[in-house]
């Protein structure tokens, strides 16, 4: 219980009243602090209009839901509806959808399954389902071992190897409510890295499923259930696992799934492919096996910055223009910046306009870019729209983020995407708390990420 832990109330009942008396309708807890307020009301500590007040709101939600109307679940319709063809199509379009190409050196992505006569697939995180937090058992799920075999053709063998483990405990999505995780020992992994290196020989191309779980990765809600780290670092021996493949030489993809960014620089070093699935959802090994061998051509953003360490932390785009020095001995550049993402295909932008060139506070702008598909296969790219206000009263962000568009564009195809800057897009509260355009001049940045390609600008005048 936390009010024991802040010492702001004497017992559960004092912390009731207290809770009550600031507003909170509801206990989501266990219930047993606002359990005491039966007691509390009918001995007339608590009185029973402020307990009335807090029902009467939670009731409120409750009818403007329709639970009053349709209080039960259709048991028959769930069963039936439950992992329905029609959700399995649209957790796997999710998934393809999210998932985001970090590098492919010599585009070694898409694999060509045709001429692959040996896949081997190796990592912690290949062969479990991996859904996050909150999620329990969704009665199905593909795993990304399991969707390669489905996908690869009938003369191709597959093989497996676990390479080493990251917690000794349940793996998947009971790893959340695991109690005292612990991490596994290093030094004993050595003899599964090393069965992890002869199922790799024997392969064309290796598939290293690493990150982390959600043993690891998780709400910390108690001194016995951990999830915060102090590092973004690969946990145990999975750097080793991957080195190891890598030092084989053969042609090796890294597939990374994980719930936050992490600091992966061996792997951003020395890996020529490299995909971030996050948690991809129950057929999340469907849609990352389409994705590897180029039946979905990858689209994905990245909707926060790679640090190259901890000790880049904050690592943001949209910072303060003071926030801007480079570290003693490294760079201040993130791994992998807000916004990136590759394909298989290539694409340009540029015809950047900005319509018109001058506006009152309470105009709009007009931006329009041409994105044209330059490669050989169709794919998505994401053109993305950044302000920055040179001289305001307040400090702002180098880059503000303030629209994007996803496009699907065949070979040679171009297409012209608009975007509106509104007042509010290029407003900003100023000294005294008060919403306002400035006058002055802001610049227009338009690019496939952060780090913008096009740039114009626009100039608020005085009325």
């Amino acid at each position: 219980m936390l009010y024991k832990v802040h010492g702001v109330a004497a017992d559960p009942a004092d912390a009731a009243r207290k809770a009550l008396a600031a507003g909170v309708d509801y206990d989501l807890s266990d219930g047993s602090v606002y359990r005491t307020l039966v007691d509390q009301v009918r001995r007339g500590v608590v009185p029973e209009a402020e307990l009335n007040r807090a029902v009467s709101r939670v009731l409120a939600v409750k009818f403007r839901l329709g639970l009053f109307e349709n209080p039960l679940v259709d048991p028959d319709y769930a069963e039936k509806t439950t992992n329905s063809a029609e959700h399995r199509a649209l957790a796997k379009k999710a998934a393809e959808e999210e998932i985001v190409l970090l590098k492919n050196e010599n585009r070694l992505l898409p694999l060509d399954a045709g001429k692959l006569k040996t896949i081997a697939v190796i990592g912690p995180n290949a062969a479990d389902v991996h859904l996050g937090g909150y999620s329990r058992d969704p009665g199905r799920g593909v795993s990304v071992l399991d969707g390669i075999r489905a996908r690869v053709e009938p003369a191709t063998k597959v093989v497996y190897a676990e390479g080493c483990k990251i917690t000794t405990g349940k793996q998947g999505w009971a790893g959340w409510y695991e109690n005292d995780t612990q991490l596994a020992d290093p030094k004993a992994q050595e003899a599964s890295i090393r069965a992890a290196v002869d199922v790799a020989k024997k392969a064309q191309a290796a598939i290293v499923v690493v990150g982390e779980t959600e043993s690891t990765n998780r709400e910390a809600w108690s001194e016995n259930h951990l999830g915060d780290r102090d590092s973004l670092d690969l946990l145990g021996a999975q750097e080793q696992l991957v080195k190891a493949v890598v030092e084989t030489g053969v042609p090796t993809v890294v597939v990374l799934i994980n719930g936050r960014p992490l600091s992966i620089n061996y792997v951003a070093a020395h890996v020529p492919a490299i995909l971030e699935g996050w948690y991809l959802g129950q057929e999340g090994g469907t849609a990352l096996a389409r994705v590897l061998f180029g039946d979905v051509n990858p689209g994905g953003k990245l909707p926060i910055s790679f640090p190259r360490s901890v000790g880049q932390l904050p690592d943001y785009y949209n910072h303060k223009p003071s926030r801007n020095r480079s570290y003693a001995f490294t760079s201040r550049q993130p791994l992998f910046p807000f916004g990136h993402g590759l394909s298989y295909t290539t694409f340009r932008l540029d015809q950047l306009r900005v319509e018109p060139a001058s506006i009152p506070p309470g105009g709009n702008v007009k931006v329009s870019v041409a994105v044209t598909n330059t490669g050989d296969r169709e794919g998505d790219e994401v053109p993305q729209l950044y302000i920055h206000q040179k001289v305001s009263s307040v400090a702002r962000p180098v880059l503000a983020l303030k629209g994007f568009q996803r496009v699907h564009l065949k070979p040679g195809e171009s297409r012209n995407v608009e975007f509106t800057l509104t007042p509010d897009d290029l407003a900003i509260y100023g000294a005294g708390m008060e919403k306002v355009v400035e006058p002055g001049r802001f610049e227009i940045f338009v690019g496939t990420s952060s780090v913008t390609t096009l740039a114009g600008q626009v100039e608020v005048k005085e009325k």
